[in-house]
Formats: C-alpha cells, structure tokens, sequence
C-alpha cells in the first residue's frame, strides 16, 4: 500500500501522515531527508522527533532513497518525509544531474516494495509561477513527481488547515 500525501506548509500533512501510520501494526520506519543546515531547522526537525514516539526507527537519508526503500519488505511501515525536501536536495547538491536517473530508481523501488509507504511532500504549484531558474526548476520537477508517484499510488491525501481530503482511494 502506497499513500502519497501532500499539503503546503504548516497544512498538517506530517501529523496526518504520522497518526495514519501510528494506527498500523508492523515495525515503523521514519525515513528524514532534511538537513539541518541551520538553527532554525535544527528545532523544526527535533520538534518531529519528539512527536514521534520509541516504537519509531530513525533513517536519515538526503538523497539515496531507493536503496532505503528497497532494505524494507513485508510489514514495515514507511513514513518518507520529505519528498520535496529531497528533490532540494538533489537540485542544490554538486551533480543535479543525477536527480532524473535517482527518481526513476526511487520509483521502481517503490514499485517494486512490499512494505507499506506513506509519502509527505509539499504541493508547491498552486501558486504564481517563480522568477528565478531554480525555483521553476523545483516548481516544475515536483509536479513531475508528484504526478508519477500519484499515479501508481494505492491512495492519494491532499491535507488543508489539518484536514485530509482524499483525491484517490
């Protein structure tokens, strides 16, 4: 089962995606793709490890996904939060040419998992259009992504003021 989730900022997607897994039987896996490059973020992502409770094992991974994905099988629950902080990732890092050929394997890999995956990412194109050539490169290839995944996901949320609404079931 695949459940991709998405919202914008502050929108709940991570409580609804944390609360939706905490209700599944199986080993609970928390896969992190931020950075903690500053203070800032340094609270943010240990205000996310707090809500989690120790029945919770913690990968972190910024870029390598699909090997992530594919160690897991049979009764784990897959919490990956972020997809869009991990498309950053790739387009900021020193070969973001590399982004195509990880997504594709990220995808077969999830394609290819029998674990259970919850996937967070921010909706980012509902919006005006940015003006410089990275923020369109992001707007761009997260739509691209999320399309994707979307389309071959068992289940699809879109999460709004804290309240999930589901786009496919």
């Amino acid at each position: 089962m695949i459940e991709l989730i998405a919202g914008g900022a502050r929108s709940g997607k991570s409580r609804y995606a944390l609360d939706t897994a905490n209700k599944k039987n199986g080993r609970k896996i928390f896969i992190a793709t931020a950075t903690p490059g500053d203070a800032e973020m340094e609270d943010r992502i240990a205000k996310h490890q707090a809500e989690r409770g120790p029945e919770w094992q913690l990968v972190e991974q910024t870029k390598q996904l699909a090997q992530v994905v594919a160690r897991y099988g049979p009764g784990d629950i897959l919490l990956i939060d972020c997809l869009t902080l991990w498309l950053s990732n790739w387009l900021c890092s020193e070969q973001p040419d590399r982004w195509n050929t990880e997504k594709s394997e990220f995808i077969h890999a999830l394609k290819n998992s029998e674990a259970e995956i919850l996937m967070v990412t921010n909706e980012v194109g509902m919006g005006v259009v940015p003006t410089g050539r990275l923020s369109r490169d992001f707007v761009d290839e997260s739509g691209w992504m999320h399309q994707e995944i979307a389309s071959f996901s068992d289940k699809v949320t879109l999460v709004m003021f804290g309240m999930p609404v589901s786009l496919k079931s």
